[in-house]
């Protein structure tokens, strides 16, 4: 791993080439999964606070699923996450045009919140764990984003590359420009530039 000042780098982030393929995964991390998306304290305190200009963008099942279940639920280990409609999509899915999409992504563009979308979801294909005081990033693999790393490689875009305006608004421009002289440094070093 490399480390960008309180963040751990795993090389897989710089190794793995992906761009999103909405038109063939069908926005598919939505609906999959065991849980709903990982949520941060002041994200559930943001959307609990904005819910009601939220609630218009959605469609009537995740308007209803929110009305008997609430919209984030908390795991065993004490972690928020959004609340699911029996186990699949995420209550904040919408699907447009055959494609699962964010209604909170939507709300913002109608600027009825001032909450993009969670960081998790932003952030995917990377997860983060903490190891102490710092984060540790990883690029998570997951079988239906295929045709994204299709697409990435293609492109020639690795994945801290594709997730520049995520990485910027999770830990500000200058340490994303340090991450981009970092990586660069280190595929030099490899080769690989």
């Amino acid at each position: 791993m490399l480390r960008v000042r309180h963040v751990l780098i795993d090389l897989g982030l710089l190794s793995t080439h992906f761009v999103c393929d909405l038109v063939a995964c069908k926005g598919a991390c939505c609906e999959e999964g065991d849980l709903g998306a990982p949520l941060l304290h002041e994200e559930v305190q943001l959307l609990k606070s904005d819910l009601p200009a939220i609630l218009p963008q959605l469609d009537q099942v995740g308007r209803k699923c929110i009305e008997e279940h609430d919209f984030c639920e908390q795991t065993d280990e004490g972690e928020w996450v959004t609340q699911t409609i029996k186990g699949k999509a995420c209550v904040f899915a919408i699907r447009e045009g055959g494609i699962w999409k964010c209604g909170i992504e939507k709300a913002h563009r109608a600027g009825a919140t001032g909450l993009l979308k969670p960081m998790s979801c932003h952030l995917y294909p990377i997860r983060v764990e903490k190891i102490g005081s710092l984060d540790a990033l990883y690029y998570h693999k997951w079988s239906i984003c295929a045709p994204a790393c299709t697409c990435g490689s293609a492109m020639k875009v690795p994945v801290y590359q594709f997730l520049k305006t995520a990485l910027i608004r999770c830990y500000g421009l200058s340490w994303y420009e340090e991450l981009v002289e970092t990586a660069q440094a280190y595929l030099k070093q490899r080769g690989t530039t």
